[in-house]
Parts: C-alpha cells; sequence; structure tokens
C-alpha cells in the first residue's frame, strides 16, 4: 500500500490562494452590495489580508500599530475618514453639483464627500482596481483600530486605561497644549500603540500639517473610538456600494466618454487623420522634454543635463513651469483637462507646430510623417484596459466613421523593482497577469541598452501585473522573481494596456497590425528591501533622471 505524502504549501503557495481569496472576496461582497468589514461578513478578506501580511502593511499581524502603513493608508483615502461609521462607495452621481466639498486625498485623484458626522461618499470612476485599492487600505486600517481598541479598553469596556482619558480629553476638548504636553501624549501613545517615543514622534512630525498640527493625535483617537463603539455598543462601521455604481462597473462608461472628447478634440484641430502616437505618461515630462529649452533659454544655458528638469520639478518653480506651459500652448500643444470622471487630463502635441530649433531633438521621420502625440496621464489599474480600447476604437463623426493612424503606443510608468533600487529602470518583454494564467509577451521598441549611460542601472524581463500594488509580500515576489517566470518588476496596468492594444490591433482591426510598443519603468521601490517599500516614502529627485531618460528615448523614436 502506498504511503500517503504530506505536501506542506510555501509562503509563496499561501499568499497566491490568499489573494485568490481576497479578489473572490471583494468581487462577491460588491455584488452583494454592502458589508460590515469587522462583522462575519469582512471576515474572509480580514484573514486573507493577515494570512498575505503584504510588505507595504508592515507588521499587521502582530499587536503593535503598524505606523508607515498607517502613513501610507491614510494618504491614499480621504481626510476624516477615520471618524465615519458608514463608507459609501458611489458612482459619479452629481455630489459636485451640490454644496457638498470634494476631499481629495493627496496620493489618490478621486473625490470624497463628508455628508455628515458619520458618513464619507467616495466616488469611484476608475474600475474595479479603484474598489480593491479602497477596501484592502479599509481592512487594514480597521484591523489597526481594533489593536488600539484592545490596548486601552479594561473590565469589557467599563473602563480605560488613563493614557486613552488623556488623550480623549485633549482630542474631544480640542485643548491647546504646550511643548511638553505634545510630549507627554507622545509618551502616551507609545503605550498604547506599542511603539518607542522615537517612532511615535517621528510619524507625529509626518502626519503634522500648517493647518492641523495635531493631526496623528486625531486620528489615533477616532480609529480607536469607533473600534470601541463597535466591539462594545455593536455599532458596526459599514460599507456600502451604491446601486448606480454596481450597474455601472465595467461598462467603461468613463473610458467611452472620455475617449471621444479626445477625438472630438482632434477633429475640431484637424489632426483626426494625422499618424498617432500615444504616450502614456506624466503631465510634466513630455511637455517639458520638447519645450522646456525654448521657453527658458536663459535657464537652460547654465543648466546641463536633466538639471533644468530637476529645476522644473523643485515646488517653488510654479512660475518657471507657467512659462513652459504657455510656451508650450503657442506652439502646438494643446490641454483638455479631464471632466469625465476618469481623472486622467490629456495633451495633444502637434508636432508641426514644434520648433525644433528650440528643442533637444531633431525632426527627422515625423517631417513626413506629420505626427500628433497624445499624451495621456497614468491610468489606474483595470482602467487602464478601459481607456485604452476606448480610445483605439475607430471615431463616429457626423457624417464618417474614422479609424486612427496609430503608428505607436508608449507606456512609461512606476514600478515596484525586484532588484536594485529606487530609480532604477525596467524594460519588460512580457507582462504576467497575477492570480491567472494570462501573459502577454511583446516586441519591445525600447531595450535595456537604449537606457544606458544615464547614471542609473537597467534591467530587462518580465513585469507581473499585479491586482494591488498592497497586497504583495516578500515570499511571493521572491517567487516570482527566483523561478523561471523571471520576473523584475511589478506593476498595476502593463497587463490591461497590452490586452486592449493586441485586441485593437490583431482581433478587431481597430489599429494596424504594424503598431508599434514601447514600454519602460522606473522603480519608485523594492518590496522586497526592508525599509525601500512604498510606505517608506517617495523618490523625490531620485525619479527625475529615470523619468527624463525614458521619455527622452522614447520621443528620439517618435522624431
Amino acid at each position: 500500500m502506498l504511503e500517503t505524502k504530506n505536501i506542506e504549501r510555501t509562503r509563496a503557495q499561501e499568499s497566491t490562494n490568499a489573494i485568490e481569496k481576497l479578489y473572490i472576496s471583494m468581487r462577491h461582497l460588491f455584488s452583494r452590495g454592502f458589508y460590515k468589514p469587522m462583522g462575519v461578513s469582512g471576515e474572509t478578506l480580514r484573514k486573507s489580508l493577515l494570512q498575505l501580511r503584504p510588505e507595504i502593511y508592515g507588521s499587521i499581524a502582530e499587536d503593535r500599530t503598524e505606523l508607515n502603513g498607517l502613513a501610507y493608508v491614510i494618504e491614499r483615502l480621504p481626510e476624516g475618514i477615520e471618524e465615519c461609521q458608514f463608507i459609501n462607495l458611489t458612482a459619479d452621481e452629481g455630489y459636485k453639483n451640490s454644496h457638498f466639498e470634494a476631499i481629495i486625498p493627496p496620493k489618490r485623484r478621486r473625490n470624497c464627500y463628508r455628508i455628515d458626522k458619520d458618513q464619507m461618499n467616495i466616488e469611484i470612476t476608475r474600475g474595479r482596481s479603484e474598489i480593491y485599492d479602497i477596501l484592502t487600505h479599509l481592512t487594514f486600517l480597521f484591523i489597526e483600530s481594533h489593536k488600539i481598541q484592545a490596548r486601552v479598553s479594561l473590565n469589557e469596556g467599563e473602563d480605560f486605561i488613563r493614557e486613552w482619558k488623556y488623550l480623549e480629553e485633549i482630542v474631544l476638548n480640542k485643548k491647546p497644549i504646550s511643548e511638553k504636553d505634545k510630549e507627554v501624549l507622545i509618551v502616551h501613545l507609545g503605550n498604547i500603540l506599542g511603539r518607542t517615543f522615537d517612532e511615535v514622534a517621528r510619524i507625529y512630525n509626518a502626519f503634522s500639517t500648517g493647518t492641523n498640527p495635531h493631526k496623528f493625535f486625531n486620528l489615533i483617537y477616532w480609529l480607536g473610538n469607533l473600534a470601541i463603539k463597535e466591539v462594545f455598543e455593536d455599532k458596526k462601521r459599514t460599507v456600502t456600494f451604491s446601486t448606480v455604481l454596481i450597474e455601472e462597473i465595467g461598462h467603461h462608461i468613463y473610458g467611452e466618454i472620455w475617449a471621444n472628447e479626445i477625438k472630438s478634440t482632434l477633429k475640431k484641430h484637424n489632426l483626426l487623420k494625422r499618424p498617432i502616437h500615444i504616450i502614456s505618461a506624466n503631465m510634466h515630462s513630455v511637455l517639458n522634454s520638447i519645450y522646456a529649452k525654448g521657453a527658458l533659454p536663459k535657464e537652460a544655458k547654465n543648466l546641463k543635463g536633466f538639471e533644468l528638469f530637476q529645476l522644473l520639478s523643485n515646488a517653488d518653480s510654479k512660475p518657471l513651469q507657467k512659462k513652459v506651459k504657455n510656451y508650450a500652448s503657442d506652439n502646438g500643444l494643446i490641454y483638455i483637462e479631464d471632466t469625465s470622471g476618469t481623472n486622467i487630463n490629456v495633451q495633444i502635441i502637434d508636432t508641426d507646430k514644434i520648433n525644433f530649433d528650440a528643442s533637444s531633438f531633431k525632426k527627422e521621420h515625423s517631417l513626413k510623417e506629420h505626427a500628433v502625440i497624445v499624451v495621456m496621464d497614468y491610468a489606474f489599474g483595470e482602467q487602464a484596459y478601459e481607456t485604452m480600447d476606448e480610445l483605439l476604437k475607430p471615431y463616429d463623426a457626423e457624417d464618417e466613421k474614422v479609424f486612427l493612424d496609430v503608428k505607436s503606443v508608449s507606456v512609461m510608468g512606476k514600478a515596484g523593482i525586484l532588484e536594485g533600487g529606487k530609480g532604477d529602470i525596467m524594460i519588460p518583454d512580457a507582462h504576467i497577469f497575477e492570480g491567472t494564467a494570462d501573459n502577454y509577451p511583446f516586441k519591445n521598441e525600447l531595450s535595456k541598452e537604449d537606457l544606458e549611460g544615464f547614471g542609473v542601472k537597467a534591467f530587462d524581463g518580465s513585469m507581473i501585473s499585479v491586482l494591488g500594488t498592497s497586497l504583495q509580500n516578500k515570499d511571493l515576489l521572491k517567487f516570482f522573481h527566483d523561478s523561471t517566470w523571471h520576473v523584475i518588476g511589478l506593476e498595476m496596468e502593463g497587463a490591461h494596456y497590452q490586452k486592449a492594444i493586441q485586441s485593437a490591433s490583431r482581433i478587431r482591426g481597430n489599429i494596424s497590425e504594424n503598431v508599434k510598443v514601447r514600454y519602460a519603468y522606473y522603480a519608485s521601490d523594492n518590496p522586497l528591501e526592508t525599509g525601500a517599500t512604498l510606505a517608506s516614502g517617495g523618490l523625490g529627485m531620485t525619479g527625475v533622471t529615470p523619468t527624463y531618460a525614458i521619455t527622452q528615448r522614447i520621443l528620439e523614436q517618435i522624431f
């Protein structure tokens, strides 16, 4: 008789399973219409997140409060959400026409509205990836809030530790506090959060703003307060999805409006039938690369390499930035500010109107082409498929159906790197969609050699398109990197872009089969390195060189 083998699953396999469960659970809860994150309905989400223990959420599975993860999440959720028992996810349902003031999180372009003291509405116009992003952040936030509740409650909620009472008195009475009082409170918070004085002082300073210096104190109090009410008064926090959102999601409603606005603008300026190069990037690198030298001749003369772009990247360079934009508007650039809800602004550049003598580029084959460049701001996850799919469709003008003459699609994005560090460059030759067998190999017009000589490292291989950057842990990423998948980095949009490009060019015939594709990413973080995840902070000036190096190579191939 054969002996039964006990096969132990690796952490990477367990993590893959946890991500699949998270994905299925979120889809189910969305279809259901509402759920209670810390109740029975949210249990699978909580357990999967705790099993996964993503790098971005640090010590989520420990008793102590995770501070870096908290800072990362709060920057991506609306101000005041910690005070709200009810969170409603809605479509664009007209709140902008009401008296409610839009709250836009610092690191995510989404409109949110505080309806009353207990309710926050968050507009979802960027597809399912935005829902997954919000739900995982909320689950993390509420798990952390229950850690606070467990540490401050005494006698089944009949009493609380003195440190909590001290915090409550200061927050509720909005007492002005001295520097000494602040440090006393930081000591108390160290006990409540299971953290050192230095750790709490550092995160207090990170949260502090000119208008709200004690933001961190308020955040911790309200997180703990709502968790206490949830446990001892059964006032469960609830997440609801509006009927309109459930009906609209997945139907490309916002993407279609967005794409039609671009095509109608092209038609209005007699550019619709010209050869088109699409670039997915930010709203400054293509603009500055083409126009900054002509707009700022004095500065350009004294600055070498990318120093002019570093100058323009400074927060106090607003007058110079405005000068570049005004010059660009006079030399072929048309700006389309988004009104569709996609939160993707667009620049249209007529290359015939560029003054190449005052730029860093030579006009070669684009002279014959009379090309038009369409620069679209970053999409978010699955939204990349919706927007690119709609953009590549023919335009139904009143008198005819116009197929766009798309010559190339270039994608420059930020990504997590699995070898190398912040600011390094990744050149993919395939996108793999996490959690599925879907993979998209392609011929990349950019090569690793193209990006050498700029003082940053370049790597080539496969990229994995993940459901969310906040759902990855070291075990899973190490498997992708070390296995025969040869994954060099992770991002959220590549597979979705390529799916839209391939279906438009090879199946539907909306654009030419010979369309050229270029993908390049610069590293925003290395999630395999402790202290180098997205929660450790942004790129700052480190991002200038890779951003403009990639942009330069893309434009050189177009011109």
